[in-house]
C-alpha cells in the first residue's frame, strides 16, 4: 500500500465514523435484524469477484431457499464490498433492494450516491441526486455529492456545491471541509490546505485526526518537513486525537517517502501502541510500511501477530503481505506466502496470483511464473487478462516482441463476452519497442491484432503510420 492511498483509506474511514444511524424501517416481510445472517450472504456475495457471476441471481438463490436476511444486512454486504472496492457488486446489492421497494434512510440514499458515482460516473450520479425528494437532499446526501465532486478533482463543481450548502448552513462540517482539502491535494494544490485549517478554525470547527492528516499531507507535498512537525507538535496538544492509529501511519508514510526510516519506524512502534488488536487495516499499514523502510524482520513479524488475531486472513491481507515481499525482492517469501494462502483459500483471487507472477519474472523464474499462471488459468476459470499483461511487459522488455505478441492475440481471441482495458503501461511499452526496433512485420502484425478493438485501433495506427 503506498503511502498515497493513505488519503483515500482515511476519507474512507472518517465517511465510515460519522455516518449516521441508520433507521431500521424494513419491509413488512422482512425479517427483524435478529434473524438476519450477514456472514452467510457475504460468503456468497464475496466469490463473485473471482469467479464471476451475478449479484441479483446470488441474492434471488439465496431466499429461494428459504433464507432470511434483514436490510440492514444487505446494507453491512454493500458497504463490506465497497470497503474492497468491489463497487459495481456494491451497487448491485442497492440497485437489488430498490426493486424490491425496500425504504432507504437517508444514510442508504449517500451510499447508492455515492457508489453510482463510482460505476456510473459524475453524470449519474446527479441525475441520482436530482431524482431524490427534497427531504432527502440533506446534509448526508449534499455532503456525498460533494465528495463525489473532489473525487473526481473536479474543482468548479465542488465549489458550486460546497457555497450552496454554505447557503444551507449544510458546511460548517469536518466532513465537508476534509473533502475540500482531498480536492485540492488531488489537484497537487497542497498550498491551499493550510488557509482551509484556518477557515475551520475562524468557524469553530474543531480539528478531528483526518484534518491533522490531510494538514499534514500538504506540507509533506511541499516537502516541508518543519510545516509536517510543527502540525504533529499541535495534534500532541490535542488529547483527543492522540490515539488514532491512522495520525501515526500517515507521519510513518510522510517519513518513509523522504527517506528518513528511523523516524518512521518510531511512528510505527507507537501505532502499535495504540491501535486495537482486531484492527485490520492497521495491520495492513504496518506491513506496507515497514516493507518502505526495507524491514523484513518487521514485515514477518507483523504478518504473524495479523494471523494470531486474526485466525483466517482474508484474501486481501493475503495482497497486502505478497506485495510488501514482492516490494522487498524476496521470490522466496512471496513464493512460499502464495502457497500459504492457496492452501485454505475459499476463493480464487487472480490479484494474488498476478503478484506472485511478477515477482517470479522479475528473477528470471519464466517455467515457475508460468506454471502459477496456468494454475490461476484453470482454478479461476477466468482468461486473468492482467496475468498475461505481465507476461506481456517481461518479454516485450526482453526484447522477445513475438512472445509478447502471443499473448496479446490470446487476450483478443477472448474479449468477446470479457471487457479488456489494457493499461496504458501495456501500450506504451509495445510502442516503444515497435519505435524502437523499426520492426514493420511486427508492427503489422500488431495491427492486425487490434484492428477491431474499440478504442485499441488508434493506436495501431499510430505505430504503423511511423513506421511507413
Amino acid at each position: 500500500m503506498i503511502p498515497s492511498r493513505c488519503i483515500a483509506s482515511r476519507l474512507a474511514h472518517l465517511r465510515r465514523l460519522s455516518s449516521v444511524a441508520e433507521t431500521p424501517t424494513l419491509a413488512a416481510a422482512w425479517p427483524s435484524p435478529s434473524e438476519a445472517r450477514p456472514v452467510r450472504i457475504y460468503r456468497r456475495l464475496s466469490p463473485l469477484a473471482g469467479f464471476g457471476g451475478s449479484v441479483s441471481k446470488t441474492l434471488n438463490e439465496y431466499f429461494m431457499e428459504g433464507r432470511k436476511v434483514s436490510k440492514i444486512d444487505l446494507v453491512r454486504c454493500a458497504k463490506e464490498l465497497r470497503k474492497y472496492r468491489r463497487y459495481d457488486h456494491a451497487l448491485e446489492v442497492m440497485q437489488w433492494m430498490e426493486k424490491r421497494n425496500i425504504n432507504f434512510a437517508y444514510a442508504d440514499h449517500a451510499l447508492n450516491l455515492n457508489l453510482i458515482s463510482k460505476v456510473k460516473g459524475l453524470d449519474a450520479a446527479e441525475n441520482y441526486f436530482n431524482s431524490l425528494p427534497e427531504s432527502a437532499k440533506n446534509l448526508i446526501t449534499y455532503g456525498t455529492l460533494l465528495n463525489c465532486y473532489c473525487k473526481e478533482a473536479n474543482e468548479d463543481k465542488a465549489l458550486a456545491l460546497f457555497k450552496k450548502m454554505d447557503e444551507l448552513n449544510f458546511s460548517s462540517t469536518r466532513l465537508a471541509f476534509g473533502n475540500l482539502m482531498t480536492l485540492y491535494l488531488r489537484l497537487g494544490r497542497p498550498e491551499m490546505v493550510p488557509s482551509l485549517i484556518e477557515k475551520m478554525k475562524e468557524r469553530k470547527i474543531s480539528l478531528d485526526s483526518f484534518a491533522y492528516v490531510l494538514w499534514m499531507q500538504s506540507y509533506a507535498s511541499l516537502d516541508n518537513m518543519e510545516g509536517v512537525e510543527m502540525v504533529w507538535q499541535e495534534m500532541l496538544n490535542d488529547a483527543s486525537q492522540c490515539d488514532d492509529w491512522a495520525v501515526y501511519s500517515n507521519l510513518a508514510s510522510i517519513y518513509v517517502k523522504a527517506g528518513l526510516f528511523e523516524k518512521a519506524e518510531v511512528a510505527l512502534r507507537t501505532l502499535e501502541t495504540v491501535m486495537k488488536p482486531q484492527n485490520r487495516e492497521a495491520y495492513h499499514f504496518l506491513i506496507s510500511l515497514y516493507a518502505g523502510t526495507s524491514n523484513l524482520k518487521e514485515v514477518n513479524r507483523v504478518w504473524e501477530c495479523l494471523k494470531v488475531a486474526f485466525k483466517t486472513p482474508t484474501n486481501f491481507s493475503y495482497l497486502i503481505m505478497l506485495q510488501a515481499l514482492h516490494r522487498l525482492k524476496n521470490v522466496e517469501g512471496v513464493l512460499k506466502c502464495f502457497k500459504e494462502w492457496k492452501s485454505g483459500c475459499c476463493s480464487y483471487d487472480e490479484r494474488l496470483a498476478k503478484v506472485a507472477i511478477s515477482a517470479c519474472l522479475e528473477h528470471d523464474m519464466l517455467e515457475t511464473a508460468s506454471s502459477l499462471f496456468e494454475e490461476a488459468i484453470r482454478r479461476s476459470n477466468r482468461p486473468f487478462f492482467k496475468g498475461r499483461e505481465v507476461f506481456m511487459l517481461y518479454f516485450l522488455k526482453k526484447g522477445e516482441v513475438d512472445l509478447a505478441m502471443e499473448h496479446l492475440a490470446a487476450v483478443i481471441a477472448r474479449t468477446e463476452g470479457e471487457e479488456w482495458r489494457p493499461d496504458a503501461v501495456i501500450m506504451d511499452a509495445f510502442l516503444k519497442h515497435l519505435e524502437e526496433t523499426k520492426d514493420t512485420d511486427s508492427a503489422d502484425k500488431f495491427y492486425e491484432l487490434l484492428k477491431n478493438e474499440a478504442g485499441l485501433k488508434a493506436i495501431a495506427s499510430k505505430v504503423l503510420l511511423k513506421l511507413t
